[in-house]
């Protein structure tokens, strides 16, 4: 390959607006991390418009109550989102026209929220204490008291429904004649996997599906189940729930779309992954593959990576990359990344003679 041009021709149409591009996310081999005799493939989320696979579901919770008329033209559109649901959804309503207000809570990135209200949205944020029941419990105030639309991403069935019908067909398609033999995903909402184990139970059921959460927010793996509200809402934390570093992972309540792959069984196995180790694999990616994912997408690949250590030779295993690395800037992912050189960097500066500072 070292010696052929690369070229290009198009994508052979011409999109009406950026809604058209969610979705159709590359599967992508990885070539220096994974294990002798072992594929691993990724699927990019972050190549969605947004930079998310929650692209997704925004776009179908808004087309969807658009066809139900449970969304009016210009009503206001309010959620609750650690940031890649309202980054999505801020994306469809700038758009579509529809006003949108975000209630998130403080502890999440920064550089989230001023995306969000660079693409047009309100953002009000909760008390830290609170968790994501806090900003889960002012979306539904502010909903109630302005007659605004509550986007519902942790109970819609137009969550699970979009994966269904796009991520599931898609690994369907690609990985068409070929072996697949895992599939791991972490939840935020639990679509993701609710969606496609609702496919890949009938069309692939040799693929054995993993799901993963943070080993010290196992609210899973405690068997404790959810208290809930009326609509299937969460009725307060669930008592297995700590703080942790996965932003997009494990809200302090086991969310309504999950509950479906719990209750009919739409996993394998479920593997608990500490956010540390997520962490120190999303940065081998970008090192060793150019592959730049956040903290979702690291904790993933680390499961994959488990799993493809004790794998037989042959297997073939493809680990969903939620987002970018780009909304991780201000975290803890990029803390041994310093805004100044190193002394490496400094000593090549100083190799040259035009080396002039201060």
């Amino acid at each position: 390959m070292s010696g052929t041009i690369r070229t290009t021709k198009g994508r052979g149409r011409l999109y009406d607006s950026i809604l058209d591009t969610v979705g159709d996310t590359p599967v992508i081999r990885i070539n220096n991390l994974a294990p002798e005799g072992v594929t691993i493939y990724v699927k990019a989320e972050f190549f969605n418009p947004a930079a998310s696979v929650k692209d997704r579901l925004a776009l179908n919770i808004i087309e969807a109550a658009e066809r139900s008329g449970a969304l009016k033209p210009g009503q206001t559109v309010v959620e609750a989102t650690s940031g890649n649901t309202g980054i999505g959804l801020a994306m469809v309503c700038a758009q579509k026209g529809y006003p949108l207000v975000v209630t998130m809570a403080e502890s999440f990135s920064v550089e989230r929220r001023r995306l969000m209200r660079m693409l047009g949205a309100k953002v009000v944020l909760t008390p830290k204490a609170q968790k994501g029941t806090g900003m889960y419990n002012k979306a539904v105030e502010l909903a109630e008291k302005h007659g605004w639309f509550l986007a519902r991403q942790f109970e819609t069935e137009a969550n699970a429904d979009i994966h269904e019908s796009t991520t599931a067909q898609e690994i369907l398609g690609d990985f068409a004649g070929q072996r697949l033999d895992y599939i791991v995903t972490g939840y935020g909402t639990g679509g993701t996997v609710s969606g496609l184990s609702r496919v890949l139970r009938r069309e692939r059921p040799e693929v054995k599906i993993i799901l993963t959460e943070p080993a010290n927010a196992a609210l899973v793996s405690s068997g404790t189940p959810q208290d809930r509200g009326p609509d299937h809402a969460p009725a307060g934390s669930h008592p297995a729930f700590e703080p942790h570093p996965i932003q997009g992972w494990t809200p302090d309540f086991i969310p309504w779309v999950l509950q479906e792959a719990l209750d009919k069984k739409g996993y394998d196995d479920l593997i608990p992954i500490p956010g540390a180790e997520g962490m120190d694999w999303a940065r081998k990616l970008a090192a060793r593959e150019g592959i730049l994912t956040g903290v979702s997408g690291g904790s993933t690949f680390a499961v994959a990576m488990r799993i493809a250590e004790k794998a037989e030779p042959g297997t073939v295993i493809l680990s969903m990359m939620p987002d970018t690395g780009e909304r991780y800037l201000s975290t803890p992912l990029f803390e041994p990344f310093a805004e100044d050189m190193d002394d490496e960097e400094r000593a090549l500066s100083e190799s040259t003679p035009g080396y002039r500072m201060g």
